[in-house]
C-alpha cells in the first residue's frame, strides 16, 4: 500500500573505500523487565498540562537519557568496470589494469537514536540502525562516549538492544502504556535528526494500528504522529506529556525524503514486551497456531452472510499444526482470544506471537452462525517452520534449503537474500515450470525472500491453485528472471 514513499529514517552516508573484497510469557506492563525497565502506571484520560512549560520540562528531563548512535558498516559492492575486463579498446582508452577485483569493500557511516532503558545500559533503538553494524559509538547528552554492543535483534518488529558498559549511575527513560493513548493527544520526539543532536519537537497522534506500512508480514502496528522526525530519528522516543515513552520513532511516508507531516513510532507496549525478551534470550521466540489469517471485510461479511463486523477470517489451516489439532477449519472467524475482542487479523496475529509456548488457550470462533470456544496449545513458529515446509512439498513439489556462502560469494548476493532448491517432484509445480536443483529463489510476487523462513511466511499465505510470480537466478548461467508458477 505504501512501500514506495515509506522512508526508514536512518541517515546513511558512504565514508570510504577501504580495499578489494578476495516464547515466553508476557508479562504485565509494570513488571515488564522485572525491574530493569522502568513504565509508569495507566493513565485515564487525556494528559492535562500547561503547554507553555510541558515541553521544556519533558526535554529537561529526557534529553539525559537520549543516545545518539553512529554506526559503522561495511559492504561488498560488485566493480562496475567487471563488463569490460576483457575489452582492448577500454583498457586502451581508460589505463586500467588487466586484472581487476570483481568486488570492493567500503564502508558506510549511520546516524540514528536510541534511549537507554536501566541503569545497567541497555539502549532501546531499531533494527534498521544497528543491523550490519561492525562498530557502534554512542554519545550521550553530557558528552561521554562509549562502544556499544548488540544484545539482540527482531527483524519483524523492526527493534533492538545494544548496550554501552559505564562507570557511573545512567539516565534512563520511564515507559508509558501505548494502548491509553488517543487520536489527538499531544505528543514529543526528541533524536537526532540528520545529526543535529538533541532535537525536539512536537505534536499530536494522528492515527493508531497502522499495519503493512513495511511489511506486510511483520507485527507492526503503529501509531502515527505529526510531530516532526527525520532521518536520524531513527530509535528516539516519542512521549506523552507525562514524559513516559509511548512509542519509538521508527520510519516516515515521504516523496522527499524528509517530513512530510507523516511519521510513524512503535507503540511502547510492544517494544517493552520485545525488549525484555532480547535482553533475556538474545532473540525473540513466537507463539504459533497454524492458520493463514486475514481481516474481516465488509464485503467478506456480506459475501459469508455472517452475523459480526469484526474479527479475524480464518484462511487457511496448516496440517499438523495446532489449530488444525484443535478442530479449527478454514472459514472459521476468531472473535475472541483469552478474553479479548479480536477485531482484525493483526491484533489475532500479536496475541498469538506474545503468547508463551505450550500454553493452553481459548479462543471463541463462529462457524455456521454458532459461536462456541476451543482450546489450543499453542505452538512454537521457530518449529513451525519443519511443520509448513513438509505441507509445502505437496503444494510446490518442492524442498529449499538456505543459500550457502559459497553461493552468495559466486552470484553476488547478500547475506540474506534467497533460497536454494534442494530437490524437485518431477510431477511438481516447481518441475514444470523449469526449475532445477540448485537454483534460488529471491522474490515472490516481489515480496523478497530472505531466508528458509520468510519462504514459508510467504507461501503460508497463498490461496490453492492460485499463481504466482517467482524472481528466480539460474545456477548454471547466474542470471535472474520471473517465472510464473501455480501453487496447488
Amino acid at each position: 500500500m505504501f512501500p514506495k514513499r515509506i522512508k526508514l529514517i536512518l541517515s546513511f552516508t558512504v565514508v570510504l573505500v577501504v580495499g578489494m573484497a578476495s516464547g515466553i510469557a508476557p508479562l504485565p506492563l509494570a513488571a515488564a523487565l522485572e525491574g530493569k525497565i522502568t513504565t509508569a502506571p495507566a493513565l485515564s484520560g487525556s494528559p492535562s498540562a500547561d503547554l507553555s512549560t510541558v515541553i521544556a520540562k519533558i526535554a529537561k528531563d529526557t534529553i539525559p537519557a537520549v543516545a545518539h548512535i553512529e554506526v559503522t558498516q561495511s559492504q561488498e559492492v560488485n566493480n562496475p568496470l567487471t563488463p569490460f575486463e576483457n575489452d582492448p579498446f577500454f583498457h586502451y582508452f581508460f589505463n586500467t589494469p588487466r586484472h581487476m577485483p570483481k568486488k570492493f569493500k567500503r564502508e558506510l557511516k549511520g546516524l540514528g537514536t536510541g534511549m537507554i532503558m536501566d541503569p545497567e545500559g541497555h539502549i532501546l533503538t531499531n533494527n534498521h540502525v544497528v543491523q550490519g553494524a561492525t562498530n557502534i559509538d554512542v554519545l550521550l547528552a553530557d558528552g561521554t562516549h562509549y562502544k556499544g554492543s548488540v544484545v539482540g535483534t527482531d527483524t519483524k518488529t523492526d527493534l533492538a538492544v545494544i548496550q554501552i558498559k559505564a562507570d557511573k549511575p545512567l539516565p534512563y527513560v520511564t515507559f508509558g502504556d501505548s494502548d491509553k493513548m488517543e487520536v489527538g493527544y499531544w505528543v514529543v520526539a526528541i533524536g537526532h535528526p540528520r545529526g543535529l543532536d538533541q532535537t525536539v519537537t512536537q505534536g499530536i497522534i494522528s492515527a493508531k494500528h497502522r499495519r503493512g506500512i513495511l511489511d506486510p508480514n511483520s507485527y507492526q502496528d503503529y501509531l502515527q504522529t505529526d510531530a516532526a522526525i527525520n532521518p536520524g530519528n531513527s530509535g528516539g522516543p516519542l512521549l506523552n506529556l507525562q514524559g513516559e515513552v509511548i512509542g519509538v520513532n521508527a520510519a516516515i511516508m515521504s516523496d522527499s525524503g524528509g517530513f512530510e507531516g507523516i511519521g510513524f513510532a512503535i507503540p511502547s507496549n510492544m517494544a517493552v514486551h520485545i525488549a525484555r525478551l532480547l535482553i533475556a534470550h538474545g532473540k525473540v521466540v513466537r507463539g504459533w497456531l497454524g492458520v493463514s489469517i486475514q481481516d474481516l471485510t465488509p464485503d467478506l461479511v456480506k459475501a459469508m452472510k455472517l452475523n459480526v463486523s469484526s474479527g479475524a477470517l480464518i484462511a487457511d489451516v496448516v496440517r499438523g499444526g495446532p489449530a488444525d489439532a484443535a478442530g479449527i477449519h478454514k472459514g472459521d472467524v476468531v472473535t475472541s482470544y483469552q478474553g479479548k475482542e479480536i477485531k482484525n487479523g493483526s491484533v489475532l496475529q500479536n496475541e498469538v506471537a506474545n503468547t508463551p509456548i505450550g500454553q493452553e488457550v481459548v479462543m471463541t470462533l463462529l462457524r455456521n452462525d454458532k459461536t462456541f470456544d476451543v482450546r489450543v496449545k499453542v505452538g512454537n513458529l521457530h518449529d513451525a517452520v519443519k511443520v509448513i515446509a513438509a505441507s509445502l512439498k505437496d503444494r510446490l513439489g518442492a524442498v529449499v534449503r538456505p543459500v550457502t556462502p559459497g553461493e552468495v560469494r559466486k552470484y553476488g548476493l547478500n547475506n540474506q537474500q534467497g533460497v536454494a532448491i534442494e530437490s524437485l517432484q518431477k510431477n511438481g509445480s516447481l518441475a514444470a515450470a523449469g526449475f532445477e536443483v540448485n537454483d534460488l529463489i529471491l522474490a515472490i510476487n516481489n515480496q523478497p525472500v530472505k531466508n528458509v523462513k520468510d519462504f514459508v511466511d510467504l507461501l503460508e499465505t497463498l490461496k490453492p491453485h492460485q499463481t504466482i510470480q517467482i524472481m528466480a537466478l539460474d545456477h548454471k548461467s547466474g542470471q535472474t528472471g520471473y517465472v510464473q508458477v501455480t501453487v496447488r
